[in-house]
């Protein structure tokens, strides 16, 4: 009777390390610019798009362009910057983005390169100078509006 219960735990401990194991494999982290283009293994990556550095050859669906800091104002104030290569057609909305989320590794060159582009475009929703919705004018007019139901 005990050789079962041996028997069973091991089996139980080698499913828990196959699934830990088969889990930490298949996540993708995100890393800091810094980080991304020596990756050995593919990483996410978030920045904003450099457009004085884009060039795309539509021969080949190449597309280069440099990522900055996601908090920096503009690409002169960056202090860290990532240049990259994606092979695929350009998203429509890639000249309206305000950011960009890349998934891929670093390349011998230096460069990132992006197996997945996610492109981040400015919110309807926001004001017109960038500004998001006061929420205390949307709760007293939403409280309002339903005050007349």
């Amino acid at each position: 009777m005990k050789a079962k219960y041996i028997i069973g735990g091991a089996i139980i401990l080698v499913f828990v390390i196959w699934g830990t194991t088969a889990f930490l494999t298949t996540t993708v982290q995100y890393v800091p610019i810094e980080q991304a283009a020596v990756a050995s293994r593919t990483v996410q990556v978030m920045g904003k798009i450099d457009f004085d550095k884009v060039r795309y050859d539509a021969d080949n669906t190449r597309l280069e362009f440099a990522i900055y800091d996601a908090e920096a104002a503009s690409p002169a104030d960056a202090h860290s910057r990532l240049d990259v290569v994606y092979y695929g057609v350009v998203p429509g909305n890639f000249d309206q983005a305000t950011s960009v989320v890349l998934k891929g590794k670093g390349g011998e060159d230096g460069r990132f390169v992006a197996e997945q582009m996610l492109v981040k475009c400015p919110s309807k929703y926001q004001g017109e100078e960038g500004e998001y919705q006061d929420m205390e004018k949307h709760n007293e007019a939403v409280g309002n509006a339903q005050a007349g139901l």
